[in-house]
């Protein structure tokens, strides 16, 4: 860390972490971590007096000239907490006096006080304060779509143990959405094996904890290819890693299923159709279209039909559990689509 201040945003905790981590040890540069580091958090900022938050203690330890060391690395937890341009303007106040022998690392992050209902965007002020001060912001995300599988290959190639195709593969099916996951995993895995070790999918397997949600597509996508292990699979993670209510996967059945009959029977004849049809560009109006045409009208009815009739058993129609008539749907209507 060779800039004065670095402010460290993100919402995975594990990227964050390391990010910290990192930060620190590039900010020491060889000097004695118990002499020069001082670490605080939500609990530092607290003032005793009226239990208000303040960013007092966090200034005053910016300030406080280092004693045989040549820098002073300060680390501020839980800034997050000073959500507003308002309450940041002492931190905005202290960048713009320079810091001379002290290396900031500020972690915008929510503390553990429950009177902090959410995290606030970074205030432009403070952002605009540590550019001006020589620092930088470094954003924390594995990033959407193709950007966070292409992070995910990243970081398996790159991992210190050495993993074999089986082995990735294995990691980016359990992992699924949970990708930040991959920081600890591969940590525990270079403790167990050591660096530089060739490791297999056997030997992953144990570490790989439960698996991560998968997004709603990877459910619907099985139902349509008339995979029933796989489709039970997707809805146990939609709904223990995903958190996601049994009711809320049936709406997302309600919207496929929707798609497929209003594409049923209208005479389109290619994606761009479906497109003007569904409001939906590229591949997913391409996909719809192809499996619209495959199941038909009657068995997309009958479809309709066990979703009605789920929605009722999971308003109290029968006595089963929710998850339980989700599953059975789940697995009724992919079984209509085996070919």
């Amino acid at each position: 860390m060779t800039v004065p201040v670095l402010l460290i945003t993100g919402d995975e905790e594990a990227l964050v972490g390391e990010a910290v981590g990192a930060a620190v040890d590039a900010a020491l540069d060889g000097e004695d971590r118990s002499l020069a580091l001082e670490e605080l958090t939500e609990a530092d900022y607290r003032q005793e007096e009226d239990g208000d938050f303040s960013p007092s203690r966090l200034l005053d330890a910016a300030r406080t000239p280092p004693f045989l060391t040549s820098r002073r690395v300060v680390v501020g937890r839980h800034v997050g907490r000073f959500g507003t341009k308002d309450e940041v303007a002492p931190l905005v106040a202290l960048l713009e006096e320079g810091l001379v022998d002290t290396r900031m690392v500020l972690v915008w992050e929510r503390g553990v006080d429950p009177k902090q209902q959410k995290l606030n965007a970074v205030p432009k002020s403070l952002t605009e304060a540590v550019t001006a001060a020589g620092g930088r912001v470094q954003a924390c995300s594995v990033g959407r779509g193709r950007a966070a599988d292409d992070w995910l290959a990243t970081r398996l190639e790159d991992a210190e143990v050495r993993l074999d195709g089986p082995a990735r593969r294995l990691i980016t099916e359990r992992l699924g959405e949970d990708r930040a996951r991959v920081v600890g995993m591969l940590a525990t895995l270079t403790a167990v094996f050591g660096p530089g070790t060739e490791v297999g999918a056997g030997d992953v397997a144990p570490y790989l904890g439960e698996a991560g949600q998968v997004p709603q597509w990877e459910l619907t996508d099985a139902i349509d290819a008339g995979d029933v292990p796989k489709a039970i699979d997707r809805l146990h993670r939609m709904l223990e890693a995903g958190d996601r209510h049994p009711l809320g996967v049936l709406a997302a059945l309600h919207g496929h299923y929707a798609r497929l009959l209003r594409l049923d029977g209208a005479g389109i004849a290619d994606k761009h159709g479906a497109a003007e049809v569904l409001g939906i560009k590229g591949f997913p109006a391409k996909k719809a279209l192809t499996v619209s045409r495959r199941m038909g009208g009657e068995r997309i009815g009958r479809s309709v039909g066990l979703l009605a009739d789920a929605d009722l058993d999971m308003r109290g129609r029968t006595a089963w559990p929710p998850e339980l008539v989700a599953e059975v749907l789940v697995a009724r209507l992919a079984s209509m689509n085996r070919r």
